[in-house]
């Protein structure tokens, strides 16, 4: 008779098959009752609505997010499909964020279609589904991404509401700058008699620094007929020009927010003291500061370490027992790598306090940060030595967060445009909060995004002469809401006040037993 653990092994290996498959929404045809249910109660099931379900971890805790936010998208993608069909196309504001690569997961997802009931679907986490009868794209009018029905970008251009450039200027913005030409939108615009809205592209063109496009419309519409009048849709003027060369959205949506961003910081976080006059003594400073510093950084990463532990690790004492649990062996290899990678950051910080190029070093040393900090895994078989070559190859989701990261591919675009808004940044508190905050945006890593954040944080913090700063594990909540307000609501705020608090307040020292 087979026992509990291997019925268990069973039923996940259909789940796996399913996964295989590409399947993320399980119905429960999908699944034998018995299956479904050993699933559930094991908690690698989690039901999304009646007969609907998604793969979960059974470590996250009861009415975690993290599960539903990672597999919103294609769950939505292959709901509808089933319910559906080819007879439905989200709305064409939601088509142009996907298409500018904004995933944040939305409060209500609009969905079009010919046979709809105009009715909403409550879905986990306050997010619901809201399918209203509308015509749909024409089929030359449409795209799929990732398996979701949209309408393509120029028809989403022309089909989208005057008060989407206003509610969401950087995804429009964006989408507008991936238009390279104005023959794009023009078949569009004349074929449906569009005047009103070819003004409002023609402005809106013209904002974003694309004076050609702007003027191929107006005269294209005048020369046909129709009355077209210029009106500019945003609310301000972008203060970044987009180059027309440009083919990553992800680009310039960090661009776009780097530049709406920076003055907010300014307002909000204190003025440089200055540059450091006595490296050696700053330096000093920083070597005093390690153990409470590794305490509530790992702390915030959930790793469970004691000063007593960070300070044998510090020492040289330290020797991985193997008859530990996991999950101790795993801290104690944290400790470790946290040890070695704050000892490559003051290198760092040192560089950056005799030449003043606070974004150059953080370029060229931040991938040996990242080695540093995992080394010790490596060394012990829990991470490979390919997961040290550099940027992640893989999707990645922040636990409890509606953010979803870019993707692999836009990552490695992403990185270089960062460091070149770091490098050519005047302003050191600007360096600070965006430095972090663009970061763990970006999520370049599969892991260690948030230690290797706060340590660009500290490295910018030097070169504006503020001292190495510690976010205490608990202020967490906090810190956390704060990144989360700018990752989905392009709140810079809460975060720039949030560090400068950090910054300007003593943490009290972890003291080793």
């Amino acid at each position: 008779m087979a026992k509990p653990h291997e019925k268990l092994a069973e039923s996940l290996e259909t789940l796996h098959a399913l996964q295989a498959r590409g399947r993320i929404a399980i119905r429960s045809q999908d699944l034998s009752r018995t299956d479904r249910e050993r699933l559930l109660r094991s908690g690698f099931l989690l039901e999304i609505i009646k007969g609907w379900y998604v793969p979960s971890r059974p470590d996250e805790t009861q009415g975690e997010s993290t599960a539903w936010y990672a597999s919103f998208w294609e769950f939505c993608a292959d709901y509808l499909e089933s319910l559906k069909g080819v007879d439905w196309s989200l709305s064409p504001e939601q088509s142009i964020a996907l298409h500018a690569e904004n995933w944040t997961v939305p409060k209500q997802l609009l969905v079009r279609s010919i046979k709809s009931r105009n009715n909403v679907t409550s879905l986990p986490h306050g997010t619901s589904l809201l399918d209203i009868k509308a015509k749909l794209p024409a089929p030359g009018e449409q795209a799929k991404k990732q398996s979701l029905r949209l309408f393509s970008l120029p028809a989403a251009l022309v089909a989208c509401s005057a008060d989407t450039f206003r509610q969401s200027p950087s995804d429009m913005r964006v989408a507008l700058s991936m238009i390279r030409d104005a023959s794009e939108v023009l078949g569009l615009l004349l074929s449906g008699g569009h005047s009103a809205i070819a003004g409002r592209l023609v402005g809106a063109f013209r904002n974003i620094g694309r004076p050609i496009i702007a003027d191929d419309i107006f005269a294209a519409m005048r020369s046909a007929g129709y009355d077209v009048r210029e009106t500019d849709p945003f609310e301000a003027q972008s203060l970044t020009q987009l180059s027309p060369r440009e083919t990553s959205p992800s680009v310039n949506r960090i661009r776009l927010m780097w530049e709406s961003m920076r003055e907010t910081v300014i307002e909000h976080f204190p003025v440089s003291p200055g540059p450091v006059k006595n490296a050696e003594c700053y330096l000093q400073q920083i070597e005093e500061v390690y153990v409470t510093d590794a305490y509530h950084s790992l702390s915030i990463e959930g790793y469970r370490v004691s000063p007593e532990l960070i300070e044998r690790v510090r020492q040289g004492s330290w020797n991985p027992d193997i008859n530990e649990s996991d999950q101790q062996h795993r801290d104690a290899l944290a400790a470790r790598g946290y040890w070695q990678a704050f000892q490559a950051v003051k290198q760092g910080i040192q560089k950056v306090l005799k030449s003043g190029a606070a974004g150059e070093v953080a370029d060229n040393d931040h991938s040996a940060w990242y080695r540093e900090l995992f080394a010790p895994s490596v060394e012990a078989g829990i991470c490979k030595p390919s997961d040290l070559a550099g940027y992640r190859n893989g999707p990645v989701f922040i636990r409890r967060s509606k953010h979803v990261p870019l993707s692999h591919e836009a990552v490695r675009d992403a990185m270089p445009a960062f460091f070149d808004l770091l490098k050519g940044e005047a302003d050191a508190a600007v360096r600070v909060v965006l430095g972090h905050f663009i970061f763990v945006y970006i999520h370049p890593y599969m892991d260690g995004n948030g230690r290797m954040g706060r340590f660009l944080m500290n490295a910018m913090l030097a070169s504006g002469g503020y001292p190495w700063t510690v976010i205490p594990v608990e202020k967490r909540a906090d810190y956390l809401s704060a990144l989360e307000a700018a990752s989905v609501d392009g709140d810079i705020a809460p975060f720039a006040k949030f560090l400068g608090q950090c910054v300007g307040s003593e943490v009290k020292p972890v003291k080793v037993k």
